[in-house]
């Protein structure tokens, strides 16, 4: 990154920027005002992670580096997320280091961005927020976009082992669907998917068998956790969207959807920004709504594409 406004201003100035009251809705988010004054800060690096082809490339915001969410931030062959080792050296190639401060953003209401830091957040990379709002905002907001590929250099950033109390599985789910366990389920697929009426969004690949949720899960869509913009709600507003179905964050919490982007999203409201005991379930409903022998509850009563 070139250095501008920081060069020979001295450390104290980059610490004064990194820890100044410019966070959006917690010190889990940046605005875009923040951002775009710290572009060519050498503590922040920027990582884009979208799900639409080409779209990075097209442009993106200056000094960003391009993460894909179906090759970068998974196992390339298991169902599974990337590995320590690999997501380590690919963070390294990204100019991610030990002391910085790592923003993601990316389209699709920062779906795919969410995911990014859940994946971060089971390895321990430390000072990692969501650009609020995501690349929507920013382009609404018709701030400066680059088609240059970015070269940040080398970082030294050393991942943990994988916090799996992060992460729910298939057994955690139907232990809380069964009653043996008292974590709370949410799931924050749409109205339609959660009563059995589709099985997934249209035009999606990935699909399950079985249309419905996992009993004892408490609807409340993504959506209802961000403002028209794209930003997040506050923190009041967010903890009165999920007491209104009971979850308070006095038990822990399991969120859920269809591959795990979308309740991604869901969890860094109630973790990050609420600070609940939440882990998200990655395999979410398309390994759900495929296992054999497990409770499901379908209101619509769609099976097998009929009725």
């Amino acid at each position: 990154m070139h250095i501008r406004s920081l060069f020979g201003a001295g450390v104290i100035a980059v610490a004064s920027l990194l820890s100044a009251p410019t966070w959006a809705a917690s010190e889990f988010l940046v605005s875009t005002d923040w951002l775009e004054k710290n572009l060519d800060n050498p503590k922040v690096r920027i990582i884009e992670v979208s799900v639409v082809p080409g779209v990075y490339e097209r442009g993106h915001i200056p000094g960003a580096v391009n993460l894909a969410w179906h090759s970068d931030l998974v196992d390339p062959v298991k169902r599974d997320i990337a590995s320590q080792e690999a997501l380590q050296s690919l963070l390294r190639k990204s100019g991610v280091s030990n002391d910085t401060t790592t923003i993601l953003y990316g389209d699709n209401n920062n779906w795919f961005a969410a995911w990014g830091a859940w994946v971060f957040d089971v390895y321990g990379v430390e000072n990692v927020k969501l650009l609020d709002g995501g690349r929507v905002k920013w382009e609404a907001e018709k701030r400066t976009l680059s088609n240059r590929a970015s070269s940040p250099g080398n970082g030294n950033v050393t991942l943990k082992a994988a916090n799996k109390e992060l992460r729910a599985f298939l057994p955690d789910v139907l232990a809380a669907a069964e009653k043996r366990s008292d974590a709370q389920l949410v799931d924050i697929r749409s109205a339609d998917e959660y009563n059995g009426k589709v099985f997934a969004p249209q035009g999606v690949q990935e699909l399950a068998v079985r249309a419905g949720h996992v009993p004892g899960a408490v609807n409340v869509p993504w959506g209802q956790a961000v403002a028209a913009d794209g930003t997040f709600k506050s923190a009041e507003e967010l903890k009165k969207v999920y007491a209104a179905v009971g979850i308070d964050g006095s038990k822990p919490i399991i969120t859920y959807c269809r591959i795990g982007e979308r309740s991604s999203h869901t969890w860094f409201a109630l973790k990050k920004i609420l600070g609940y005991d939440v882990r998200n379930y990655d395999g979410s409903w398309t390994e759900y709504g495929n296992a054999v022998g497990v409770p499901v509850v379908n209101v619509a009563g769609t099976v097998w594409g009929g009725k």
